[in-house]
């Protein structure tokens, strides 16, 4: 469940009320593990996989009824419902919730705690480059005057005039990371985890990017040589042409992989356990010439897996990692996966007819890039949803809903964890979709639940299944 789909009375889901109603309706039911998305700055097309920063949080996610309560906004906030109940409306949230925000900048006196905050390396320089991408238009940083585009190797741009809009980002991720450890702090001690996302690629428009950029494929003013992608497939005849830029794996070597060890070591701060998307391209990863308009052309190059995760266990040895590894894969990204005991994922949606159900993994009805159950079985073609219903008969009717029998069959498997998406537990066709990979914009990213209601109803089933599976 995305945070940004939780209820809320201001267009997104926010880390106030709501999210602590979750935990504790979660807690009732007995589940353990709350999985949600990255909670980086979202960048092109609202996606939570193209962030401003891989360190940085959403200022869209604060909520502004913690902030009253801290005495840091004198007046009731307005609530902004969007134009739509079930559907974000991110630009006119953020638009909202900004005029509050400053309002509370203007109240905010610092700490002691700021000041530790403050000490993160990435603090600062996050704060400058949002600020130069607002002086300029929020343009990418690729964009700007080279004189800004160097601020971060040379420090020669006078920057005195943007002191005002960096403390109030800075003030932002402050607030941001408060209201998050105190939402954490409170699932854990419901006893329930949060697993984040780390996605595999960073964005070429990222604070990651501008302050690292010899760490990446790139020329000195940010144009990358090589990108990022996969190659065509049955879904897609062109691959998937994603635009990140590629990482340059012979400097991470020289540096001891020092962007990567970093970026793990500040999300296991703010996680339980991670998830890393695209575990594939640690093995072998495809790579586009920039020049190429479409994911046809290119070559799968061998990453220094071994080496990135000897070094990464060996700086954080406790990070609890998950490996993405779904696809068409090569046996050398099982066998990287297995050597570190890393759990892998499976999903139902596509193993259903061809049963993968083994432990040492996690398994899902479907993910955040997949149809919503119901959605996925109305489109299947005659033949596949009646080969699908006889192996779901031992999980209820053919005249129940996909969704419960496709539920109690991932809950029922041998695998360590069982994950279902909040729209299958609520039985929602593909309005409740969150994303369709290929594809930039609404309405992806966009689905949120507009009240409780539903999922009230359906708490003492989940509690009971919960129970007669074991996994409580």
């Amino acid at each position: 469940m995305p945070v940004a789909s939780l209820p809320s009375k201001y267009g997104v889901g926010t880390l106030g009320l709501e999210a602590y109603n979750f935990v504790d309706m979660l807690a009732s039911a007995g589940v353990k593990i709350w999985q949600i998305l990255p909670l980086n700055p979202l960048g092109y097309g609202n996606s939570p996989y193209q962030p401003l920063s891989s360190f940085a949080g959403d200022e869209i996610y604060i909520d502004l009824n913690l902030l009253s309560a801290e005495g840091l906004i004198t007046v009731a906030p307005r609530e902004y419902a969007g134009s739509e109940p079930d559907r974000i409306d991110y630009d006119g949230a953020r638009r909202h919730k900004e005029e509050y925000l400053r309002l509370a900048y203007r109240r905010f006196s610092g700490g002691r705690e700021y000041e530790d905050f403050l000490k993160y390396d990435w603090v600062y320089p996050y704060a400058v480059f949002v600020a130069l991408k607002t002086q300029n238009g929020l343009k990418s940083w690729t964009e700007w005057p080279q004189e800004q585009r160097n601020w971060i190797i040379d420090r020669k741009y006078d920057i005195s005039h943007l002191k005002d809009e960096i403390g109030y980002r800075m003030f932002a991720q402050f607030m941001f990371y408060k209201q998050w450890m105190s939402l954490k702090s409170y699932a854990n001690s419901k006893g329930i985890e949060i697993m984040g996302d780390i996605p595999f690629y960073v964005g070429l428009d990222s604070l990651d990017v501008w302050s690292s950029r010899e760490d990446f494929l790139i020329n000195g003013d940010g144009v990358p040589s090589f990108i990022a992608g996969v190659p065509p497939d049955y879904f897609n005849e062109d691959g998937q042409r994603w635009g990140n830029p590629i990482y340059d794996w012979d400097r991470l070597r020289k540096n001891g992989f020092r962007f990567w060890i970093e970026r793990l070591r500040y999300s296991a701060v703010l996680y339980d356990i991670l998830r890393i998307d695209h575990f594939r391209a640690f093995d072998t990863y495809w790579k586009i010439p920039a020049s190429c308009p479409t994911a046809r052309v290119g070559e799968w190059i061998e990453a220094p897996g071994y080496e990135l995760f000897d070094e990464i266990y060996r700086v954080l040895p406790n990070i609890k990692i998950v490996a993405e590894d779904l696809g068409d894969l090569r046996p050398e990204v099982l066998v990287l996966r297995d050597h570190y005991g890393l759990m892998g994922m499976n999903v139902a949606e596509f193993t259903v007819l061809e049963p993968k159900d083994t432990k040492r993994q996690l398994i899902y009805t479907g993910t955040h890039d997949n149809q919503t159950a119901a959605g996925w079985y109305r489109d299947l073609p005659a033949r596949e949803r009646f080969k699908v219903s006889n192996v779901l008969l031992k999980y209820g009717s053919p005249k129940s809903p996909i969704s419960k029998r496709l539920i109690k069959y991932v809950m029922d498997s041998r695998a360590d964890i069982a994950i279902v998406p909040m729209s299958d537990i609520l039985g929602y066709d593909d309005r409740a979709r969150l994303n369709t990979p290929g594809t930039v914009g609404s309405p992806n990213w966009e689905w949120r639940l507009p009240d409780w209601a539903p999922f009230k109803r359906r708490i003492p089933a989940l509690r009971e299944l919960i129970m007669e599976t074991k996994r409580g």
